[in-house]
């Protein structure tokens, strides 16, 4: 599988590039998971956005969160793959390649996310821990948990 990344602030984003992931956000969080959100929440201009494309496909993203935007510590944010090419290893490649992303920006510092409850194990592999109780977004279970530096 021949990937390539691109890690990019918003405005270094092409408009190409941000139609991908908006599509691709919408595709999976609001259409595959029958949730009703308004994704553009005015954050995005703030934070750094890594894409994972397989040719000119775009396969997986991230959203890289500075520190008190979202919460007290740097977050990932929107991570998600495409549902055609799940079962590759590309949630974990585009996880690893986004905690790179962190140090890179942000040196060494504790990583937050909010998980959906499904991925708890996922990112348990990461080096995440729970921190918290469970809470209900949008009509799904999720967690904070924290990977520390």
């Amino acid at each position: 599988m021949n990937l390539k990344h691109s890690l990019k602030s918003f405005h270094e984003l092409s408009i190409n590039e941000l139609y991908d992931l908006l599509r691709l956000r919408s595709e999976v969080f609001v259409v595959e998971q029958n949730c009703v959100f308004l994704d553009l929440d005015d954050k995005d201009q703030k934070c750094f956005h890594l894409l994972l494309y397989q040719e000119n496909g775009l396969v997986a993203y991230t959203r890289i969160v500075p520190a008190g935007l979202s919460y007290e510590e740097v977050a990932i944010g929107r991570v998600v793959s495409s549902p055609a090419f799940r079962g590759k290893g590309l949630g974990r490649k585009v996880m690893e390649l986004t905690l790179d992303a962190c140090y890179q920006l942000f040196g060494s510092c504790d990583i937050r996310l909010g998980a959906q409850t499904y991925a708890l194990g996922f990112y348990e592999s990461l080096g995440f821990k729970s921190d918290g109780e469970i809470y209900d977004e949008d009509g799904i279970e999720h967690i904070e948990m924290v990977r520390k530096a």
